[in-house]
């Protein structure tokens, strides 16, 4: 079954104990991000420690509320443009609650994981992100059978990576 619109946002913030967002690609083409990319290229960085957003203000709802999102996202470097403007938006998601890892692949094998971009929701609903090659989504589909596999992917690529900001430390990206 595909997802869009309401159906879509019920799961996205209608979950009751946890959200995971497995991310594989390089690079997303989302509508709307072209310019802020090429300013960020530029020079233009917000303030960690003052940004808010709409999603930044859903996670500290989430969080007040005793949820969690955690989103791994695999990486190699040099880390894509995209990746390095991702980043600048990571560190406010995780002051706001999300829990960030980073799987970098650069010097080892994959442990594993799919190159398939999926949300799980309380560990009982996965919806796969399906993507052109140049990052545009192309659709969402609900999972309708054993959902077991993305538990186990889930818990590989969490055990397998590390926390975003010790990852920006160690490679002095902050």
């Amino acid at each position: 079954m595909f997802l869009d619109g309401e159906d879509w946002q019920r799961l996205l913030h209608g979950f009751s104990r946890s959200a995971f967002r497995l991310e594989t690609l390089p690079a997303y083409k989302v509508a709307g991000e072209a310019e802020e990319i090429e300013e960020f290229l530029n020079g233009y960085r917000i303030d960690p420690g003052t940004y808010t957003s709409g999603w930044t203000d859903k996670l500290r709802a989430h969080t007040a509320a005793g949820r969690t999102v955690q989103r791994v996202h695999i990486v190699t470097r040099p880390l894509s443009d995209y990746l390095r403007y991702e980043f600048m938006y990571y560190a406010p998601h995780a002051r706001a609650g999300e829990d960030i890892y980073i799987l970098d692949l650069t010097d080892r094998p994959n442990p594993g994981l799919p190159a398939q971009d999926f949300w799980a929701f309380d560990d009982s609903t996965v919806v796969l992100m399906n993507y052109e090659p140049d990052g545009t989504q192309i659709n969402r589909v609900l999972v309708e059978d054993d959902v077991e596999k993305y538990r186990e992917w889930r818990r590989i690529a969490v055990a397998e990576s590390v926390p975003f900001m010790d990852y920006v430390e160690e490679h002095g990206w902050q």
